[in-house]
């Protein structure tokens, strides 16, 4: 089966000369910068076809969270997920300033660095983060950690190996097992979601906000709206046919969602 959305041409993007570990360069060093913020046990890698479609205009930038990938041995918190993010502006937007794209675990780290220090952030885009972790929904987060914790790590890899691979391309899949599963780290990072409320988040940090949701991605898109009217400046965009997982269901659909909006903001 393959991504709703074509085949869009993801050709082994890897990390530059210069870029440390964790993190994946693709584009003209001078062009506008675009940061890609991972979901829960994956890595950098999971936006290799966003990479490819958008690096001929941006400066594209993938990386890799605390307990993920290279970064596997430090412990996982909101605060430093985001340092991570703010470094990773730092170091290779030659502006200081980044479009700020995040899936799932992504897009609420972009909310906490958004809302603490916003210079950086020009826009950001919130993919699959639209749900407050709090009440009865927080037991959704903590039933997946409970499996990324108590299965054994290969059975883990085995079943993420073969869900990417039976139901994507390779161009999409292939990176994305490449880069490995972090279910451990996972389970940490939903755990550090637990409690916490995004929509003051969101509500504090002053630019414009896409919000790209999967049109069956259900429990986030039903709460979307709550998050678009506390945002300050809010677009929406739901893309037909796409899961939670809406950047590889429909990469070139959601590739060019970011690229229209990343073009209508103002140049630095």
């Amino acid at each position: 089966m393959t991504g709703r959305g074509g085949n869009a041409s993801a050709a082994a993007l890897l990390p530059s000369d210069t870029a440390p570990a964790g993190v994946i360069v693709a584009g003209p060093a001078g062009a506008p910068a675009i940061v890609f913020v991972h979901g829960t046990r994956l890595t950098g890698t999971m936006w290799a076809a966003q990479q490819a479609a958008l690096s001929g205009e941006f400066l594209t930038i993938a990386i890799d969270l605390p307990a993920h990938g290279a970064r596997a041995d430090e412990p996982f918190t909101l605060e430093g997920a985001a340092d991570v993010v703010a470094v990773a502006i730092r170091e290779h937007a030659t502006s200081g300033r980044a479009v700020v794209v995040g899936l799932s675990l992504g897009g609420y780290v972009a909310m906490v660095l958004a809302a603490r220090d916003p210079g950086p952030v020009r826009g950001m885009v919130l993919s699959g983060a639209t749900a407050e972790p709090v009440g009865p929904r927080s037991l959704l987060y903590l039933a997946l950690a409970g499996v990324m914790d108590n299965i054994e790590d290969q059975r883990l890899d085995r079943i993420n190996a073969w869900f990417f691979r039976s139901r994507y391309p390779p161009e999409i899949a292939e990176p994305i097992i490449a880069g490995g599963f972090w279910s451990k780290g996972g389970a940490r990072a939903l755990h550090a979601l637990v409690g916490e409320r995004f929509i003051p988040r969101l509500a504090a940090y002053p630019g414009p906000t896409l919000i790209l949701n999967g049109e069956l991605d259900v429990i986030f898109r039903l709460t979307a709206p709550a998050f678009a009217a506390a945002a300050v400046d809010a677009r929406r965009v739901r893309l037909a046919g796409a899961t939670h997982l809406a950047s590889l269901d429909r990469p070139l659909a959601f590739s060019e969602a970011v690229r229209r909006f990343a073009r209508s903001l103002p140049a630095d």
